[in-house]
């Protein structure tokens, strides 16, 4: 899978891109069995560096809005975007907006179990210095219409509310290409094991076609050698 990687990052960007950040692979199943273990889980360091390479490295050229989108609709997004959410709304220095780019019959908030207010009807706060933005906050008719340039130009203007904005899009589609031209670039969600290098290898150049720079690239469901519980002991 390392070859998928360099295969994406050997590729042209254009000349707006940014050179994709070498982002640590991040593991679904570690985070449910993280609870079992008193150290810092292998998902949170993996989350946290992730956050530093994105938007904080000094070639980052200010990143402040970033998409993640899967290759593959199986791949799971909704847990990894609210992690990055959560780390950066922990620096208690940014304010955070976790936005609802998706087509999905189950929203985020429905997957996250994140409760409704009435008081709320654009934004709901998640934690300190983190909002969650459905998808009709800036889409006026989600699923049933095609997106416009005003529910576009809507998205922009939250956008700005916000010192990060995280998207949680769908996966790589014309859709997902016009959401996330809108944004600072986007992180492409790898399956381990799964995601073709042809069709990664294309989606490269969709990107580049629709001038979209490719922030980077996040391995998910990479199964670990040895159990969660044993890595803060290693």
């Amino acid at each position: 899978m390392s070859t998928l990687g360099e295969l994406l990052r050997a590729m042209p960007l254009p000349a707006r891109a940014m050179q994709p950040a070498a982002v640590a692979p991040v593991d679904a199943e570690a985070e449910a069995q993280a609870a079992a273990s008193p150290a810092t889980s292998v998902r949170e360091e993996q989350i946290r560096a992730l956050v530093q390479q994105l938007f904080f490295r000094p070639e980052s050229g200010g990143v402040r809005k970033a998409g993640f989108a899967p290759v593959e609709s199986s791949a799971q997004t909704a847990a990894l975007c609210l992690d990055v959410a959560k780390v950066l709304a922990a620096e208690n220095k940014y304010d955070v907006g976790l936005i609802d780019a998706t087509c999905d019959a189950v929203t985020p908030q429905e997957r996250l179990q994140v409760p409704e207010s009435a008081h709320f009807k654009v934004t709901w706060p998640v934690s300190s210095r983190l909002w969650l933005l459905p998808r009709r906050s800036w889409w006026r008719e989600p699923g049933l219409q095609p997106i416009t340039d005003r529910d576009l130009e809507r998205l922009r203007d939250l956008m700005t509310e916000f010192d990060f904005s995280i998207l949680q899009c769908a996966p790589v589609s014309w859709l997902t290409l016009r959401i996330a031209q809108n944004c600072d670039g986007l992180v492409l969600i790898l399956r381990a094991n799964k995601t073709r290098r042809l069709v990664a290898s294309q989606i490269k150049e969709q990107l580049t076609r629709f001038r979209i720079p490719l922030l980077g690239t996040v391995l998910a469901e990479r199964r670990l050698p040895v159990p969660q519980r044993l890595y803060g002991k290693l």
